[in-house]
């Protein structure tokens, strides 16, 4: 059980962000604790990536509080953040086209102590051990890329991984997959953010969730509770 009085890993207050003069997240408040999967849920256009990206520090124009290990990062770049030990994997996954598998996986710096190996990461992904030295980027298939987006962060030493629609667009059999990873990644101590709308998928990884809607968090409750709101889910996700 986590305790509920311990400090949060990741503390959102009052987060506010903007894309030119467009004002897309609204005062979003939420909390992480350590080893928990907090899932972000909302339509397309509720605010759920531009929440990470403003995490990460990616939004150039944002405003409220973002404090992890107790450290405010709002005045942070988004290289100071990723040295804190924060790490994001885009929906869009960023995979060098003409790099192979370990080359991918070996371009972001450690920056922290106790990342995984590339041992460990092919105990995690098989798959991506059977591309090493055969397959650029590009040549993997949807699921093998999000393999490798996921696994370049793991290498990193971060604690807090920011995982954007892991399985989005992929077969049902690699979405078990990616589940597996991510409980597997819990059991190791690592923490998780992931905005998913396939609340399906979502229920078999995480502990808790926080809807979002136009910008604003607004409902929030534990996985224990999910069959008592599901209906509700259906009306917040229109499915």
């Amino acid at each position: 059980m986590l305790d509920a009085a311990a400090a949060p890993l990741l503390a959102v207050r009052d987060l506010q962000a903007w894309y030119g003069e467009s004002h897309i997240l609204h005062g979003v408040t939420f909390d992480v604790h350590a080893g928990e999967v907090v899932t972000l849920i909302g339509r397309n256009g509720a605010g759920k990536t531009t929440t990470l990206k403003s995490i990460m520090g990616i939004v150039a124009r944002r405003s409220g509080s973002v404090r992890f290990e107790a450290k405010e990062l709002i005045g942070a770049t988004s290289d100071q953040i990723a040295r804190s030990g924060i790490a994001f994997c885009p929906e869009e996954r960023g995979i060098f086209a003409s790099l192979g598998v370990e080359e991918n996986l070996l371009l972001p710096p450690v920056v922290k102590p106790g990342g995984l190996s590339l041992e460990q990461i092919f105990e995690l992904f098989p798959n991506l051990k059977e591309r090493l030295g055969s397959s650029q980027g590009t040549k993997l298939s949807g699921g093998e890329q999000q393999m490798l987006a996921i696994g370049r962060i793991l290498r990193t030493g971060a604690r807090l991984l920011l995982l954007d629609e892991p399985t989005e667009g992929l077969a049902p059999v690699i979405i078990q997959q990616i589940g597996k990873t991510i409980r597997s990644l819990k059991e190791q101590g690592f923490t998780i953010l992931l905005v998913e709308q396939n609340f399906r998928f979502a229920s078999t990884v995480a502990d808790r969730y926080y809807v979002m809607e136009h910008g604003r968090i607004i409902d929030q409750f534990a996985n224990s509770e999910l069959d008592a709101n599901v209906d509700k889910l259906h009306d917040y996700l229109g499915v």
